[in-house]
């Protein structure tokens, strides 16, 4: 299985080189990147695994049909990718299921407060396209024409909850940033962006380092199960749904289409249960300059 790779090239496919270390997709005459967004699929080793009447096996493979049909340049999933402890045969079911998206497009895999990095790497390999030499941390860059995606480790250990990017990766990004070109940059990370016990404990830094960097137009993230947008600083905060399941009746479950440019983004939800209220409606976004 091939991470942020692609199949054979058509006449108007993205290309994959790397470049710098960071995963560079090259194309000619595309107004927008369209990518898949996924968060909290939550796979357990075991198909018959349910939470609050969901199968996160069944949701995960209406998700990458879905995804096949949608026929995005890319998809990325934001973290929990394993049911609770990030176990070898969680994520070997992982693997399984993701196959035929993987196999059509590029796929990117963060990690959540439910993910053992060990056993992910284990699965998915260190060496990943993208990935940034940022020590006990799994970073991708991924450059677009149009967009930058940065993939953030927030994940301590599985069986604590709150999230850290810890001084190495907080350097490394600053660092980036500064150095980096002014493409419109969007910043994954798993945990909540709040003060909450759970959430993103070095947030305040996180921030510190984000705010004036102009480049950065939105933080996207998952681990509340919630579907959101809120803006700080001129910065887009988009709360991906989950797709395993939702923690109350009143948020959906699914994942987001994006279409992404210099100058905005628009964001699709595409509801596999739960509440369905904002299934198919678009947000549409406008980038600070």
């Amino acid at each position: 299985m091939a991470y942020l790779t692609l199949p054979r090239l058509s006449r108007r496919a993205f290309t994959l080189s790397l470049a710098g270390g960071a995963a560079t997709l090259l194309h000619s005459a595309e107004a927008e990147m369209h990518w898949a967004l996924l968060s909290d699929i939550h796979i357990a080793e075991d198909p018959a695994d349910q939470s609050r009447g969901f199968k996160p096996h069944d949701n995960l493979k209406q998700a990458v049909s879905q995804l096949i049909a949608a026929k995005p340049q890319g998809a990325l999933i934001c973290g929990d990718l394993a049911r609770n402890q990030g176990l070898a045969g969680d994520y070997a079911s992982l693997k399984s299921i993701i196959e035929p998206a993987s196999a059509a497009m590029p796929l990117a895999l963060a990690l959540g407060n439910h993910d053992d990095r060990k056993n992910f790497l284990a699965a998915f390999g260190a060496a990943q396209h993208g990935a940034q030499d940022v020590r006990g941390k799994h970073t991708l860059v991924i450059e677009g024409p149009l967009a930058r995606l940065i993939v953030l480790d927030s994940n301590q250990r599985f069986d604590i909850v709150p999230g850290l990017l810890g001084k190495s990766q907080r350097t490394w990004l600053a660092q980036f940033l500064q150095s980096s070109s002014d493409l419109p940059t969007i910043i994954f990370v798993h945990h909540t962006l709040s003060d909450g016990d759970d959430a993103l404990l070095d947030c305040p830094r996180f921030f510190d380092i984000v705010k004036d960097q102009r480049k950065v137009k939105a933080i996207v993230y998952g681990h509340s199960h919630h579907y959101g947008f809120e803006v700080w600083q001129g910065i887009h905060l988009i709360n991906l749904p989950a797709v395993g399941y939702n923690f109350n009746d009143a948020e959906p479950v699914g994942w987001v289409e994006a279409r992404l440019n210099k100058t905005g983004g628009a964001f699709t939800l595409r509801a596999l249960g739960g509440n369905q209220e904002k299934n198919g409606k678009t947000v549409v976004l406008p980038w600070r300059s």
